[in-house]
């Protein structure tokens, strides 16, 4: 008994919340710093505000994966947590921007970041089904190209959320600047489409997608050989029995991750006020100026270049994969991210930084397809949930101690120049490349 084939566009339809959910949260990691510096907050105090997103990720993604496995009805396995999860996310965009309304409860500063931990909880409902019904749906030979074209997807709705701000502003003559305190309207009115946008996407893979019962998953891997887990009592003690028997490419996995993910955090934190410092010369206390906005709206370019290039080059990933090895390509990407992310040091000259966000497009891309692409041979069906929740773990920790000692080693180590930092997160890329030869890879290279 086999998993029936998909064709491209019923692949396409699978994963087209996730365009969605990405915008969301490409607006989120071009712009939160930028507001929280707007209601107030310290440089070298933005990576405390932003652990937020990993502890939410720490805790969410293992229990809605876990409860999600056990789940069956009506609405299916998966979908009811990527939309409960969607409706949420869309809250917390609409609200966390306009968190200056809000001052008669807290301050904005405040406010802003309980908002942010809204829309990382959600994100982290949405996303995290969304890996498992790739792996449940789809049969081992497409897997890396499920992946892949996830990844394409996420590329787009990066794209779009990375440059919507600057879009609405230049072409369409919306708002960008405030007075101090405030946030702009541009960034504002984009949220809200990031929003409505979030909604429509997930709505379009919950009405086309069909999953499989567990009655047939268990089916599925007794066909491809698989060990059969026996039914579990619903526990969340279960969660930290799966974490101490994972497989062991999980495990060699987790090193690539740890040191991958800690590097992302570092650039994404970072990268406006190294950008507006290093690149715009301005000092480190401006964050309300003309120059401050357009240097924020770049960085929004440029995130929305590297997903761009991740879009198409995850297109070229099962071809490289079949070719090179997954191993092997993610190995060069990573080196391709890391070099990428150092050569920020070295420019003065903001358009310049598109070909430095290229590199890390290229990394993007295999980062979000490659990792997932291995695991997925490695675990039963009936632990996929879990386990695509557990190797969330892996992604939060680098994450959580990056946001705590990120901006005590920006302020004294680095001397107060968070450019330094970006230059950290490119080793921590090259260091993760290397790990991925320890990889035991056990399946069998992917046919497109």
């Amino acid at each position: 008994m086999e998993k029936r084939r998909l064709s491209f566009w019923e692949i396409w339809n699978l994963s087209f919340g996730y365009f969605g959910i990405q915008m969301g949260f490409a607006l989120q990691n071009a712009n939160a710093s930028r507001i929280l510096q707007t209601f107030g907050a310290d440089v070298h105090h933005l990576s405390w505000f932003w652990i937020v997103a990993p502890l939410m990720g720490l805790v969410v993604q293992p229990i809605i994966g876990h409860y999600s496995d056990k789940t069956w009805g009506r609405f299916g396995r998966r979908k009811p947590y990527f939309l409960v999860g969607a409706v949420l996310a869309s809250l917390g965009l609409i609200l966390m921007p306009q968190a200056g309304a809000f001052t008669a409860l807290l301050p904005a500063l405040w406010m802003g970041a309980g908002f942010l931990m809204i829309m990382d909880a959600s994100f982290n409902i949405a996303m995290e089904p969304f890996r498992a019904l790739v792996a449940d749906i789809l049969p081992s030979d497409q897997r890396t190209l499920g992946f892949s074209v996830q990844t394409a997807l996420i590329g787009f709705g990066a794209v779009l959320g990375s440059w919507l701000p600057y879009i609405l502003s230049n072409w369409f003559g919306v708002k960008s600047t405030a007075s101090e305190g405030e946030i702009p309207f541009h960034l504002i009115l984009s949220f809200l489409i990031g929003a409505i946008v979030l909604i429509i996407s997930v709505i379009i893979t919950l009405s086309t997608t069909k999953e499989y019962s567990p009655e047939e998953l268990e089916a599925f891997d007794r066909a491809e050989g698989k060990e059969i887990i026996k039914e579990e009592k619903t526990s969340l003690s279960n969660i930290f029995n799966d974490f101490k028997n994972m497989p062991q490419t999980m495990k060699q996995l987790g090193w690539v991750q740890f040191f991958t993910w800690f590097g992302l955090f570092g650039m994404w934190v970072f990268a406006t006020p190294a950008i507006a410092h290093h690149v715009y010369d301005l000092p480190l206390s401006d964050t309300s100026s003309i120059t401050y906005n357009e240097a924020g709206d770049w960085v929004g370019i440029i995130f929305g270049v590297y997903n761009a290039v991740s879009a198409i080059f995850a297109f070229f990933l099962p071809a490289l994969a079949l070719k090179l090895g997954r191993k092997t390509t993610h190995t060069v990407s990573l080196l391709i991210g890391g070099i990428g992310l150092i050569s920020i040091y070295f420019i003065h000259d903001p358009k310049l930084l598109i070909f430095s966000m290229m590199g890390v497009g290229i990394a993007w891309a295999s980062i979000l397809a490659m990792p997932y692409a291995m695991l997925a041979g490695a675990i039963p069906s009936k632990k996929m949930g879990v386990y695509m929740g557990i190797f969330n773990f892996f992604i939060c920790i680098p994450q959580i101690i990056n946001s705590i000692l990120g901006g005590p080693i920006v302020k004294y180590i680095y001397g107060g120049d968070p450019v330094y930092a970006i230059m950290m997160s490119g080793v921590a890329f090259i260091i993760a490349a290397l790990l991925v030869q320890r990889v035991q890879d056990n399946e069998k290279p992917i046919k497109a």
